[in-house]
């Protein structure tokens, strides 16, 4: 784990030089989904503070069991009736992707007095097998989770179609990076508009070079995601 990390460093760096920027402009997301609390632990111990899931069941059954300065990221389809597992237990949901869901986690903020740390996820090239809001309607989400008093909206997330190719990356990251630079003047009640989450394992130095302010890299530190975790039917907790 500790070479895989310090490749992973190396290449982060490198990228970071190539375009300019300073390696702390960027941050490493650790994506853990599926992944045994052994291997966090791992990890954790190699010195990563940040990291991934994208099922609400896997943060409640390994948040209890990992130091508490672990910064816990939501990355995947959040379905409503899993918000309240997350409401203050994530730094940040990356997947905001729909005008009910945002309406939701702003309820069920307001109805626990916190804010939530979101972006909003932008389904960047139209598949259809992925989730975000299509290009076209982003800029509404944008503007309403923006005048959402519980939210805090701090950027935009995507995920790139699969490709062998990093450079077939190219064009979605720098259309996402256009839309965050256009919108970000028009917003009232967001001045920390920041991050771009955007960029994986396979390609993560392209999404540097275009701008991303955080990458989120799985399967080049873990190795291949495991179908099925051991807890995966444990029950959630009774949560009001």
């Amino acid at each position: 784990m500790q070479e895989r990390i310090k490749v992973i460093e190396q290449r982060i760096q490198a990228a970071c030089e190539a375009c300019g920027r300073p390696r702390a402009s960027v941050g490493l997301i650790a994506v853990s989904k599926t992944k045994p609390v052994e291997m966090i632990e791992e990890a954790y111990a190699a010195g990563l503070r940040c990291f991934g899931e994208n099922r609400a069941q896997e943060i409640v059954a390994k948040k209890p069991l990992l130091p508490e300065d672990i910064r816990w990221h939501f990355i995947g389809n959040l379905q409503k009736n899993k918000i309240k597992y997350l409401l203050g237990q994530v730094e940040l949901i990356h997947s905001v992707n729909g005008e009910d869901l945002a309406l939701e986690i702003e309820r069920q903020a307001e109805k626990r007095d916190l804010t939530q740390d979101i972006l909003v996820e932008v389904n960047i090239a139209g598949e259809a097998s992925k989730q975000g809001a299509a290009l076209s309607q982003a800029r509404v989400l944008i503007a309403l989770c923006d005048e959402l008093p519980r939210l805090n909206l701090r950027g935009l997330m995507a995920v790139a179609p699969l490709s062998e190719n990093p450079e077939d990356s190219r064009p979605y990251f720098r259309q996402l990076r256009i839309l965050w630079e256009e919108t970000k003047p028009l917003l009232s009640h967001s001045p920390a508009f920041d991050q771009l989450s955007m960029g994986m394992s396979g390609d993560f130095e392209v999404a540097i070079e275009e701008g991303a302010t955080m990458i989120r890299v799985g399967s080049a530190l873990f190795g291949a995601r495991e179908q099925k975790l051991p807890n995966e039917k444990r029950e959630m907790p009774v949560i009001k």
